[in-house]
């Protein structure tokens, strides 16, 4: 499997596990707010049920955003390279190694370290429609891209 395809499965499976998790957090506010009994303090009951509304409306707000990350991701072709940096792309420069599709952190492949990134992120932005040989200025540092997959 080439280094963009194992790259793409593992954003992949970061942002179903964000749907997956989202998803039951929902569950679990709805069920908490299925479970508040009316008791004599009625102020706690509707306190209950107002506190479990917004965390099912925080874990639906997540789960549009993990939907969001899926999106990018559709776009993404891991079969095709580029001779520019664009969405898809790996980036090997002299300060790290950069995989362009959606911001999911650290990534361990083939023994080496990646940090996906959003193109939208501030350094993701700068390092879009890049060749190798260029170089990019990001808080004060310049980059030097070697080369892209």
């Amino acid at each position: 499997m080439t280094l963009r395809k194992i790259l793409f499965k593992l954003c992949c499976a970061y942002a179903d596990e964000r749907v997956r998790i989202a998803y039951e957090a929902m569950q679990h506010a709805q069920q908490a707010a299925n479970a508040e009994e009316k008791s004599s303090a009625g102020d706690k009951y509707e306190t209950g049920r107002a506190m479990a509304h917004l965390e099912k409306e925080k874990a639906a707000s997540q789960l549009v955003e993990a939907n969001k990350l899926k999106e990018v991701l559709h776009k993404i072709n891991p079969e095709v390279s580029t001779t520019k940096t664009s969405l898809g792309s790996v980036i090997f420069t002299d300060k790290g190694n950069y995989y362009l599709a959606i911001s999911s952190g650290k990534l361990y492949a083939d023994g080496q370290e990646f940090l996906a990134l959003s193109p939208a992120s501030p350094l993701g932005a700068q390092l879009i429609n890049r060749a190798p040989g260029d170089k990019v200025i990001f808080q004060k540092k310049t980059f030097s891209i070697i080369s892209i997959i």
